[in-house]
């Protein structure tokens, strides 16, 4: 075969060369993050390698596109309105604030704007466990109205995490009480229960209760030690990151395409 060419492209984030012929019909296609040349034809393996030498890069291996995992399969059926893993960090109050950004001038700050703050400063920390095999979802709706901030799976299990601004403040944990500053307690701690138990029901695995103290609080003081939350600072949740021995690669994978599902939380 002769007249082949080698076109870049960028698909799900990633640069490919997809090598064609010259009616325009890819035979193959070469994936330098992984190192990965998918012949689409083995009687043409000899001509795709000598139009791809000049792009290859390192080692390499050479064989038919891998079989989708049954996650992978799943995501590319999810319509793009039913993905959630699109959402940013404090998805729900964007919108919120883009559709009514309430009085251009008022006397204390809209407290949704500090909200906000909080999640998306929880949100950039864990979405910086992605590299160690961790996923992050935003902003999860739940029947009702209620919300999960941040969903976070991976090797050391799935965490349901509760972005709260405290920034400068003083912090006391009563459980089920949470008081930050002069503000009046929140039965908190029961309703990061109640949302993991929800979460746990809707994905058939153990979901964890994460209250993630964000913008550095002056000082935190905790006079009974909770029931099954965690309660961490937004600086110390890299290390959930050392957590492990829970979840296997794979299922990583397919509880996160069952998470980013919206379906999946309408049942609850």
């Amino acid at each position: 075969m002769s007249g082949l060419r080698v076109v870049p492209a960028y698909r799900h984030g990633r640069e490919r060369l997809y090598v064609c012929r010259p009616d325009g019909s890819n035979v193959a296609w070469y994936d330098r993050e992984t190192g990965r040349v998918n012949l689409l034809g083995e009687d043409v393996r000899d001509e795709i390698l000598q139009a791809l030498k000049p792009f290859l890069t390192g080692p390499v291996t050479v064989g038919p596109p891998p079989v989708p995992t049954p996650a992978e399969l799943a995501r590319l059926t999810l319509h793009p309105d039913d993905d959630l893993a699109p959402n940013r960090p404090g998805e729900a109050l964007l919108v919120a604030l883009d559709r009514d950004p309430g009085p251009a001038h008022r006397l204390r700050p809209d407290p949704r704007r500090r909200a906000l703050t909080a999640e998306q400063t929880v949100g950039a920390a864990l979405d910086g466990l992605e590299g160690a095999g961790w996923h992050t979802l935003h902003s999860i709706p739940l029947p009702g109205g209620d919300r999960i901030h941040h969903l976070l799976i991976g090797p050391g299990g799935l965490f349901a995490v509760h972005a709260l601004y405290a920034r400068k403040a003083k912090v006391l944990v009563a459980d089920p009480m949470v008081t930050v500053g002069r503000r009046d307690p929140e039965r908190l701690l029961r309703r990061l229960r109640t949302d993991a138990d929800r979460a746990s029901y809707a994905l058939t695995a153990e979901v964890h209760p994460v209250l993630a103290l964000a913008g550095g609080p002056a000082e935190v003081t905790v006079s009974l030690q909770p029931r099954g939350v965690r309660i961490l600072r937004d600086t110390e949740l890299s290390g959930l990151a050392r957590l492990g021995g829970v979840l296997k690669p794979a299922d990583v994978e397919a509880l996160h395409g069952m998470a980013r599902d919206r379906g999946t939380w309408g049942r609850l």
